[in-house]
């Protein structure tokens, strides 16, 4: 059974990934006019009463950083996680705390409702869960006459 639509990017992880290890090593002078992309972690719940949590990990933020809005039956939890630093403070020689704008989009149901929470650091968002008729659905997909039967490509001369 489907809880909403969420498209995993595998990708956005590389980013992170090199991301952390290259920028903040060979880039310690942050440029502070530099816009930059954070990505918060969130969890995706499936309750017994039919009730999904979504959970956003947003430490640092305050809850007026958070928006939280539904256009087209998609979820969107953006904002803007602004640096604490001052220019006296000195230079940065390794920074690995993140700063920027993020969003993050779910898809819901249909015509759904939705409760938010602001708990300390984390922003719990609870929908219903899909109901059997909107649930994505498996398509077959058939091979070719001809790719199914010789497992070759036809016409190559060696």
């Amino acid at each position: 059974m489907a809880l909403t639509q969420f498209l995993y990017d595998p990708f956005t992880e590389f980013d992170r990934l090199f991301d952390d290890a290259f920028t903040s090593r060979f880039r310690p002078d942050s440029d502070e006019s530099r816009p930059t992309t954070i990505r918060p972690k969130m969890d995706l719940i499936e309750k017994k009463d039919n009730q999904v949590v979504a959970r956003f990990e947003l430490p640092g933020m305050a809850q007026g950083d958070v928006n939280v809005e539904v256009r087209n039956d998609r979820l969107t939890v953006s904002g803007e996680k602004k640096t604490e630093a001052s220019p006296d403070e000195g230079r940065f020689v390794v920074r690995e705390r993140t700063y920027g704008r993020f969003a993050r989009t779910l898809q819901l149901p249909e015509g759904t409702k939705f409760r938010r929470r602001w708990t300390m650091a984390s922003l719990n968002v609870t929908f219903p869960k899909a109901p059997p008729g909107q649930e994505p659905k498996s398509v077959r997909i058939e091979a070719s006459q001809q790719a199914s039967t010789t497992g070759k490509e036809t016409g190559a001369k060696k």
